[in-house]
């Protein structure tokens, strides 16, 4: 499959998870096209510049009305919450895990005022930038997510869990325990033990390969979630692109290595 092939799928599927979602009269673009764009960068894992310069390049007459570069990504902004639509159903067992993404190198700390990203440990290492929380079902598909700063102890995101108090018990690491009380959904796993949490290790592991999910150059917040938003929904797409097909022992093996644009 070519990448124009790719891209023309892309945009079938987003259309129809988007169905009856009505266009803006003013508008030169459809909702499904904005969003398809912004899964596009999601996926490519470069920077906005980078990006614009490849699409416009090599798939122009695809989109015809592709907007200025900034006007283009001001819309992904404007439009985030739309990848509501592409979240999984949640099932009884759920992961949740945090990642850290860099957003600038500890050396330049505080050189700007408007700084986004906060001084934090990942991976046994410092760095400067945000924290992504994500919660999976038993696929290794996103249903829900939540993003702060690189700081924040990982009980930060127990509303998060909570969101799914009634469908889902949510195993989470140690990090996730807060003195002043857990979740009632959330089961706190010791090293070693659910060895089903490593799902989300292979689910952040093919983001940080595939999409250079590990760092990014943003410098306004709501960018940053943008961005964050339309990579959770571009993984359960292509996660799912050929179904959720499970081996002789129930397993499904997901990839999205054969997508790395």
């Amino acid at each position: 499959m070519t990448t124009e092939d790719f891209i023309i799928e892309l945009f079938c599927r987003v259309d129809d998870a988007m169905k009856g979602v009505p266009k803006h009269s003013q508008s030169n673009l459809y909702l499904s096209e904005i969003v398809t764009l912004a899964i596009l960068f999601a996926i490519k894992g470069v920077g906005q510049r980078a990006f614009y310069r490849w699409l416009k390049k090599n798939f122009l007459p695809l989109f015809p009305k592709l907007p200025d570069r900034t006007r283009l990504f001001r819309l992904f902004k404007a439009h985030q919450d739309w990848t509501d639509f592409f979240m999984a159903e949640p099932t009884i067992l759920g992961v949740a895990d945090t990642y850290g993404i860099e957003l600038l190198h500890p050396i330049r700390e505080g050189r700007s005022k408007k700084q986004i990203g906060k001084k934090g440990k990942s991976n046994h290492r410092w760095i400067v930038g945000g924290k992504l929380c994500v919660v999976l079902n038993k696929f290794g598909l996103v249903c829900g997510w939540d993003a702060s700063t690189a700081n924040v102890h990982d009980s930060t995101f127990h509303p998060l869990i909570e969101q799914f108090n009634d469908k889902m018990i949510v195993l989470t690491d140690t990090g996730f325990h807060s003195k002043d009380g857990d979740p009632f959904n959330m089961k706190v796993c010791k090293r070693g033990s659910w060895n089903v949490r490593m799902m989300a290790e292979t689910f952040l592991s093919m983001l940080t390969l595939v999409c250079h999910f590990k760092k990014m150059a943003h410098r306004v917040w709501e960018y940053f979630r943008a961005h964050l938003a339309f990579m959770m929904a571009a993984f359960n797409i292509l996660a799912t692109w050929d179904g959720l097909k499970a081996d002789e022992n129930g397993f499904v093996h997901l990839s999205i290595a054969e997508f790395s644009l």
